[in-house]
């Protein structure tokens, strides 16, 4: 007799596992939830708490989601900054429509003091949109442009003082620098930490930054019967 054949049985197809499908991202905006999430981490930890993998988390994608938006840390860091101008700037501008208008002294003084407080409430923004080591401030076009008119606004309104007989000193383009140095020096100490050696606290900071504005103005003002 012929042997029987017999087939093996036939064994179980295994299955692979398939992935699970990535969820479908819900928010409208993905760029501008990023820059929102690393302004967030910004606030928490400072500037180098901020990185793309980070921000991508905080937003709810994935690590590779953002790249098509910042490719780099840089990219997303100058992207921060853009947003931190534009608020910096809405700040001195709500101040300005307060002002006098036909007193462009006051219109100094305004000025000095919402960059100075605004500087003092966002001292991580402040840091860095004054400092080169965040982000390559020579690509940021946008933050160069914004900075350049905040500076304008300040020389113009020195330029209008001096025009309606406002300031006793003759060289206008010194009081125009002693101004922006006076702001930026106060915004500068107080990111610094220089404040305490100077007996100034948190509380007094911005009346501080008032009596200096005032001072300041003093010195540069002309008076009546003062040469």
């Amino acid at each position: 007799m012929r042997p029987v054949k017999t087939t093996a049985a036939a064994k179980p197809r295994r299955r692979t596992a398939r992935a699970p499908a990535p969820k479908p991202y819900h928010h409208g905006d993905l760029r501008r939830v990023l820059i929102d999430a690393a302004l967030q981490l910004v606030g928490e930890g400072g500037p180098d708490a901020v990185s793309v993998r980070e921000a991508a988390r905080r937003a709810g994608v994935s690590p590779g989601a953002p790249f098509r938006h910042f490719p780099s840390r840089d990219a997303l860091m100058q992207a921060v900054a853009e947003e931190a101008q534009r608020r910096f700037r809405a700040e001195i501008e709500a101040a300005l429509s307060e002002a006098p208008v036909g007193d462009p002294l006051a219109r100094f003084r305004s000025l000095g003091l919402a960059y100075v407080r605004w500087a003092m409430h966002n001292p991580t923004h402040f840091e860095i949109l004054s400092s080169r080591r965040f982000f390559d401030h020579d690509k940021a076009a946008g933050v160069s442009a914004e900075n350049a008119e905040l500076i304008e606004l300040t020389e113009r309104a020195l330029a209008e003082a001096y025009a309606k007989g406002q300031l006793r000193p003759e060289n206008l383009k010194a009081v125009q620098i002693a101004g922006r140095a006076l702001v930026y020096g106060f915004a500068r100490m107080n990111i610094d930490g220089h404040f305490p050696r100077w007996g100034v606290d948190g509380r007094e900071a911005e009346r501080t930054a008032e009596a200096i504005m005032d001072l300041f103005i003093e010195g540069i003002a002309k008076r009546p019967g003062r040469a």
